[in-house]
């Protein structure tokens, strides 16, 4: 039976570029993009043979009217894209944090539901072969007992002060700093393997309080530092530390320590076919880590290009794949719209817990 070609829709063209290739490699046809700057977005979509171009959202589900949306532009308009294209009938992949709050991406998973359409949130970096395999141990019982649990998510792409302003400095537009750009990825990670958090207390800062917000007179707000302790519903402790200011560095490490073994998922950047990750585990109380062998199962061509498109085609993809099954089934498969909802309780109880440097329980 000849494969179904879906036709799709990207908003927004930051980290929603990697997205074309995702769905290009799974047969759908990337009928629109959008993004305000016409001249840049016209260039993104001649690279990938996307036949029309918009500035505005609006234009692109009135006119072009594509079965898939991605939404992939600055939180504060996720939820009225988001309604609007699931009530033209479109199913929705959502770029994280799927909201600005909890309340706005719990109307967004009822209308969802209500509509009876496919929305998925886009948790990509659970895509690596080696943290599938951490996953898999996990629930095997590997660990044992849950005991105590670190997470590293650092970059330093603001590193230098000196570094372009974006919205992504801006509360009002973004939401959420650090925790938005990576921290909702890690807390996304524990969720996934260790099940609910059910309190935190955090610290925040920002690196470059005299750095302003993009294209406003007034100080960037938005945290570019937050470290988090944690709870779990099973009684374990986990620790977060989030950064984009990590000068030097571009990693995510997660290391879990259990009563039977333990583990330790990293994906590192500066290393041959980087997006397979790598994992070591142990079962001894003192004795060495040792390499979990892991296959990708990806073509070798899906590493070669430009950044985005290896992004979008190892990590992406797999998520589009079962996007598209979930379309089939009826259904939205994980990570659907709804845990990009619960990790967004996660975030408010955060920056609740570290506006008042307060223990916060989650929602």
């Amino acid at each position: 039976m000849a494969r179904r070609e879906y036709t799709v829709g990207v908003i927004g063209l930051g980290f929603g570029r990697s997205h074309i290739p995702a769905f290009q490699a799974h047969g759908c046809k990337v009928v629109a993009v959008c993004q305000r700057n016409r001249a840049q977005a016209q260039k993104i979509a001649d690279l990938y043979g996307v036949p029309a171009v918009y500035e505005r959202w609006e234009d692109l589900l009135e006119k072009a009217r594509p079965e898939i949306v991605v939404v992939a532009t600055p939180p504060h308009v996720h939820k009225p894209i988001v309604l609007q294209a699931i009530a033209q009938g479109a199913h929705v992949l959502c770029e994280k944090p799927v909201a600005m709050n909890a309340a706005d991406a719990k109307d967004m998973v009822d209308a969802a539901a209500k509509a009876r359409r496919t929305a998925m949130t886009g948790f990509n970096w659970r895509s690596p072969a080696a943290f599938q395999r951490f996953n898999a141990m996990v629930q095997e019982g590997f660990l044992g007992r849950l005991l105590h649990v670190q997470v590293r998510y650092m970059f330093g792409r603001f590193a230098d002060e000196s570094a372009p302003a974006t919205w992504r400095m801006d509360l009002e537009q973004a939401g959420a700093g650090t925790m938005g750009d990576a921290g909702v990825h890690a807390i996304d990670f524990v969720r996934w393997n260790f099940g609910e958090i059910t309190r935190v207390a955090a610290q925040t800062s920002i690196a470059y309080p005299a750095r302003s917000v993009h294209g406003a007179a007034r100080p960037a707000d938005a945290e570019d530092v937050c470290q988090i302790l944690a709870e779990l519903a099973s009684g374990a402790q986990v620790s977060l530390a989030i950064s984009r200011v990590a000068r030097g560095a571009n990693e995510q490490t997660m290391e879990a320590y259990g009563t039977n073994g333990a583990l330790r998922y990293a994906l590192p950047r500066d290393v041959p076919r980087w997006w397979r990750g790598q994992l070591h585990a142990t079962t001894g109380p003192n004795g060495a880590f040792e390499a979990v062998p892991v296959k990708a199962g990806l073509p070798r061509t899906a590493g070669e290009g430009e950044l985005p498109d290896v992004i979008g085609r190892t990590t992406i993809a797999p998520l589009v794949k079962r996007f598209l099954a979930g379309i089939r089934k009826k259904e939205s498969p994980s990570p659907s719209l709804e845990e990009g909802w619960r990790a967004q309780l996660v975030l408010d109880a955060i920056a609740r817990a570290a506006a008042t440097r307060t223990w916060q329980d989650v929602g």
